[in-house]
């Protein structure tokens, strides 16, 4: 057999273990085997399954071959257990195929439960199958103990090598693994919370003909069969409100989006989002909704409402704090922005060393403000609410002021998590915002919204008075598992592919 030119000589040496297994009539590569148990069963079953026999299997992890008794640690996905293996118990032909193992491979075992005289639960193996034989040597975590401190070493600790092979990642750190537990429970228990209350879990299209429902670049396709362009969704919110539209008294969906922009330790260009509309409702329904929804999850998942991110601990207890984005950016600059014209807001901004001649229109050099200057302060679970006109196109005037929206954004260390609006249904007022959106594009905003024909029509049928959300899942699952960077709990984040060289580096002051 011709082998890749990329084989070292550990790979060689493995390699070569394989033919020597293939020479004793053992595959390498069988096809099933029958547990009986996880290692977390037999360790804590231990008092009822102490003497009997189980099967269990895994990666071996650890092995100390002896001459004609062996023991060695398998990992699951659930934990890990030690094996003694024996010539006598096994046979010798058995016991030599054993010796051509290696740290990584897989195997099944069947024998009789016992704990050892350091006692620690085992199992005395009997029957050893070999699952799968592994090429590649693990960059194992070796862990000792020193003047009684625990010391972990030549530990699997390469960022960028850790988000490229997550497989090796999840392997060898069992604290990687245990975040993505938590990620799926997490969303277990949101979608559990929208069940709870009625809500109907749907689906809408990626590929959109015209993308819609953020500020945001999308990303371009081809459609071959239709020759047309279309573009991955930048959010679900316009096929969500047209289900409004149908009749459906709350829809909500849990759905990839896809953004064209940069990268930060709070952004991906694929992300996850849990879209929630509810008819009839308006943006304070949904304040509450989100801070009670947000503690029962924390409270699940975490045993409390309290979390700690970088050092700092906080409750995520309802009634958060509510505060409106004027109010917000005067506390912190001493400057009020309300009523001020463009001009007038360009020369508050050069105050303030924003460079606005990056910033297109007034709403941009708002959203500037703010964001330099309040939401890194927004460490307490806190609603910033009632924002400008001008950088929401898609919510409803606000019922006592029409030159704000009732829209609010939730923050928790001093990240925004979600968006939600009171939102417009006034087909009228929406082709008028969705024409002033597109001026902002000719004008070089990228980022604008587009004129959407068959959402306008929709509206023109007529949606009822209605509640609407946007939580991001990666960034809540940074939260409540502590995590510094979105890449820590996306499975497989975005990467530079390795033929054009190192990463783009993460801003880790963004």
């Amino acid at each position: 057999m011709q082998l890749p030119e990329d084989y070292n000589e550990l790979k060689m040496i493995r390699y070569q273990k394989i033919e020597e297994l293939k020479n004793m009539a053992v595959n390498p590569y069988p096809y099933k085997f029958t547990r009986t148990h996880t290692a977390k069963d037999v360790v804590k079953q231990y008092d009822e399954l102490g003497g009997e026999q189980v099967s269990v299997a895994g990666r071996i992890m650890s092995l100390r071959k002896m001459g004609r008794a062996s023991f060695a640690h398998i990992v699951d996905m659930h934990g890990k257990i030690q094996i003694y293996v024996r010539e006598d118990k096994i046979g010798q032909d058995n016991y030599s195929m054993f010796r051509l193992l290696d740290i990584g491979d897989f195997v099944g075992v069947t024998g009789q439960v016992f704990r050892t005289r350091t006692g620690e639960t085992s199992i005395l193996v009997t029957q050893l199958t070999l699952l799968s034989k592994s090429l590649r040597s693990l960059p194992i975590v070796k862990e000792k103990v020193e003047a009684g401190q625990h010391l972990v070493y030549d530990k699997f600790s390469d960022v960028e090598m850790r988000y490229r092979q997550r497989y090796v990642d999840l392997v060898v750190n069992p604290e990687v693994r245990k975040v993505f537990v938590k990620r799926s429970k997490i969303i277990g228990s949101m979608r559990r919370f929208m069940d709870e209350l009625g809500f109907l879990e749907v689906e809408t299209p990626i590929l959109q003909p015209i993308y819609g429902g953020a500020f945001a670049r999308p990303f371009v396709t081809h459609h071959n069969s239709l020759d047309i362009d279309l573009y991955l969704r930048i959010s679900n919110e316009l096929y969500l409100k047209r289900l409004i539209v149908g009749g459906y008294d709350g829809v909500f969906e849990f759905g990839k989006d896809f953004r064209n922009e940069g990268m930060d330790r709070f952004h991906n260009p694929e992300f996850t989002q849990m879209e929630l509309y509810v008819a009839y409702q308006d943006y304070i329904y949904m304040m509450e909704l989100v801070e009670n929804m947000i503690a029962k999850i924390a409270g699940e998942i975490n045993g409390t409402t309290k979390v700690t991110f970088q050092n700092r601990t906080i409750d995520l207890k309802p009634p958060w704090r509510r505060l409106r984005m004027y109010e917000a950016i005067e506390e912190k600059t001493d400057y009020n922005l309300y009523g001020k014209s463009e001009n007038e807001i360009r020369e508050i901004g050069k105050n303030l060393d924003i460079d606005v001649n990056a910033l297109p229109n007034k709403g941009k050099i708002i959203e500037g403000i703010f964001e330099e200057f309040v939401e890194p302060h927004l460490i307490e679970p806190t609603f910033i609410i009632d924002f400008p006109i001008e950088i929401s196109p898609l919510a409803k005037k606000h019922r006592d002021d029409p030159n704000l929206v009732e829209r609010f954004e939730p923050y928790i260390f001093g990240r925004e998590i979600g968006n939600a609006f009171s939102e417009l249904n006034d087909p009228i007022d929406q082709r008028k915002r969705f024409e002033a959106q597109m001026e902002m594009k000719k004008q070089g905003d990228d980022e604008a919204q587009v004129m959407d024909e068959d959402y306008v029509r929709a509206l023109e049928y007529g949606m009822p008075p209605t509640a609407g959300l946007g939580i991001g899942i990666d960034r809540l699952v940074m939260i409540l598992t502590g995590s510094p960077s979105i890449r820590d709990v996306i499975l497989f984040p975005q990467m530079r592919p390795e033929s054009l060289g190192p990463n783009l580096k993460m801003d880790e002051d963004v």
